[in-house]
């Protein structure tokens, strides 16, 4: 009797045994489609066994097997043997989130392969030559061609960071290898992959990201797993490629919390890359203007090699003057001080471009009755609704809600509801109406949701068809404007109040990398940021360009408070529809835990940050330990005891190394 055990996408522990029929004969690793309840699932088989525990007539037959995908190979199942052991979650879960769309279906379309490029014996020559920081950083990192090499690299805005990565990615194609170059959001993946695509004419690069196609993200993913594909390009999902070739992985703004998911297997992407680059015994590099305080702390105490670039690249080019604006004193007008207007206007008698960033999106955040005090709210979420002038809706950006906007207060009935608050549509129509002529272009989530808009706009800064960019943290970083000598920054102080603990450190790394956009093409650049508090040490720390500084402080008021990188965490988050249900079963939880022990330290149960969400209601508990040794054989045993309890009216997961508390 021949058996298979196949791992499916269910949230259980167990695999589930299969009998082999006649004429196949699926390896470790092999896609398989089985029959599953009514229909069928895609598996993957995790062993083979003459024997099960299920008597021999219950058990059903392997349908067929998937041979247009190879087998993943056993490291591949390291990887994700790690993932489901670390983040404790189920290895059926785990493989399936590994694996694009189209391949987990069990009928499906076929698969357009790319066109296999022919890659050339190299070397791919720079268009420019490299600074003497650049060469340093590079022999730095190139000694570690060939074992596990962790680096830093720790580059000022416009140092030329990518041309230190382009380069490595050279040397390992020379080598053979394949390359992985992570990047944290989409929108910086079409002008980077213009970038790439010129540097490595006639080599295979292929994309991976959410916004592809479902035959897209399935062709590239069997590209980089047959090792056609020599460099793969992507977002966090990228860092579960297939790649049997891997020589080199970069991490590019390592520091970037959108590496977490958080949802089903919340796994953060830099933290398995390196564990990946660990597994292979290759180099992974790390870069970012504004490390994270973890990656920073690594660096210091010598787990990983730190290479610095202190200069920007461009001959001339200087890193912007920053000023602060004190808004008590220069009262802001539909979110602009006089200061920021009088720079506005003296970048366009100049023919200079400007940029205006604002943390938000929309028209405005809430809409509020001047009579009863009544505002915008959404009923399934904590949250106000945001008002959407063009489409006159309101929206709730956290549940996808949407309502006409009424025409009376629901209140009081009175007819004089206003829109209060600075969204990016507001602060568009205020600046156009304050500098006629100008040509503005508004930049966020909602200008840019077609395929392509964002591309469009930066083009036209590019061909300076644009004066003035006003936007969100998708200008924020990873993009170059020549002629931009300006930047604005509209309610920074927001942050200062998070209960996060991780809210300043953000706060710095936005501001630096905004503030960055400016002056990087020899002319000088300044960054104004209005602020009720211009005297506090962050931004002190920011307009002096110190990082290291604001980073050690930062370091040291971690350590004080007993958090991460001094400490390990997990989050167990519950949510029910029905009230109290999820803190009664954080109460038990905590029973649980105190009666597995160990050493670690289990907090009250407490609401969400957003206590309500599509109508449930949501809270958490927190756990800590001094040491991942201590935290995950706990951590193990605790998802046992919460898996037996059989839960059903609470939707309840465990989020270790948590990047929102």
């Amino acid at each position: 009797m021949k058996i298979a055990r196949v791992a499916l996408d269910v949230p259980l522990e167990q695999a589930f045994d299969f009998l082999v029929p006649e004429g196949l004969d699926p390896c470790r690793g092999s896609l398989v489609v089985v029959p599953f309840g009514r229909g069928s699932k895609v598996g993957v088989v995790v062993a083979r066994t003459a024997r099960s525990d299920v008597p021999v007539e219950r058990l059903r037959e392997i349908e067929r097997l998937v041979d247009d995908v190879a087998p993943l190979t056993e490291r591949d199942f390291e990887l994700l043997e790690f993932c489901a052991a670390y983040y404790q979650r189920p290895l059926g879960e785990v493989i399936q989130a590994s694996l694009p769309p189209r391949l987990r279906q069990a009928k499906r379309r076929a698969i357009k392969a790319p066109a296999t490029a022919v890659q050339p014996d190299g070397p791919f020559a720079s268009p420019v030559s490299a600074t003497p920081g650049q060469e340093a950083a590079l022999a730095r990192i190139r000694e570690g061609f060939g074992r596990f090499h962790p680096v830093l690299l720790a580059g000022i805005t416009g140092s030329g960071k990518t041309e230190v990565y382009l380069r490595l990615i050279d040397e390992t194609l020379a080598r053979g290898q394949q390359a992985l170059y992570l990047v944290p959001e989409i929108g910086l993946t079409p002008q980077l992959e213009s970038r790439v695509r010129g540097r490595f004419l006639g080599v295979a690069i292929v994309a991976a990201h959410s916004h592809l196609g479902e035959g897209e993200r399935a062709a590239a993913w069997l590209a980089a797993q047959s090792g056609r594909a020599r460099i793969v390009l992507g977002t966090r999902l990228a860092a579960l490629s297939p790649m049997p070739e891997l020589g080199l992985i970069v991490v590019d703004e390592e520091h970037d919390p959108s590496y977490k998911q958080h949802e089903g297997l919340r796994y953060s992407a830099r933290d398995v890359a390196v564990r990946r680059a660990q597994m292979a015994g290759i180099p992974v590099v790390l870069g970012s203007a504004t490390p994270s305080l973890e990656t920073w702390a690594n660096a210091k105490q010598g787990r990983y090699a730190l290479a610095v670039l202190e200069e920007r690249a461009l001959a001339g080019a200087q890193l912007p003057a920053v000023r602060m604006v004190d808004t008590r004193a220069d009262k802001p007008m539909d979110g602009v001080t006089d200061a920021l207007l009088r720079a506005l206007k003296a970048r366009l008698a100049r023919g200079e471009q400007s940029l205006v960033f604002l943390n938000r999106r929309g028209f405005s955040p809430v809409l509020f009755c001047s009579s009863c005090a009544w505002h915008s709210t959404c009923g399934r979420c904590s949250a106000n609704l945001v008002l959407h002038l063009k489409a006159r809706e309101l929206r709730c950006h956290h549940c996808g809600h949407r309502e006409r906007v009424p025409a009376r207060c629901p209140g009081c009935g009175s007819a004089d509801l206003a829109p209060v608050g600075h969204g990016t549509q507001r602060l568009e129509e205020t600046l156009a109406a304050a500098l006629p002529g100008a040509r503005i272009a508004r930049v966020d989530r909602d200008s840019t949701s077609r395929k392509g808009a964002l591309a469009d706009v930066l083009d036209q800064v590019r061909d300076e068809k644009i004066d003035i960019l006003v936007g969100t943290q998708m200008l924020a970083k990873g993009h170059d404007y020549p002629r931009l000598t300006l930047v604005g920054v509209v309610d920074s102080d927001c942050a200062l109040y998070s209960v996060d603990f991780r809210a300043s450190e953000r706060l710095f790394a936005l501001l630096t990398q905004v503030a960055g956009r400016a002056g990087r093409a020899g002319v000088a650049g300044e960054v104004i940021i209005q602020t009720d508090f211009p005297t506090h040490p962050l931004y002190a720390a920011v307009a002096a360009h110190d990082f290291a500084a604001f980073a050690d402080a930062s370091l040291e008021e971690r350590r004080l408070a007993r958090f991460p990188p001094f400490a390990h965490i997990a989050i167990l988050r519950a949510e029910s529809k029905h009230a109290g249900e999820a803190g009664a079963f954080l109460r038990a939880a905590v029973t649980a835990a105190r009666e597995i022990g160990g050493k670690v330290e289990i907090f009250d149960p407490v609401p969400a940050m957003m206590e309500r969400k599509a109508g449930f209601e949501r809270a958490q508990l927190l756990v800590r330990a001094e040491s991942r040794a201590a935290l995950q054989p706990f951590l193990r045993r605790w998802k046992a005891a919460l898996d037996e309890k059989g839960e059903r009216r609470v939707r309840w997961s465990l989020d270790v190394d948590p990047q929102e508390a």
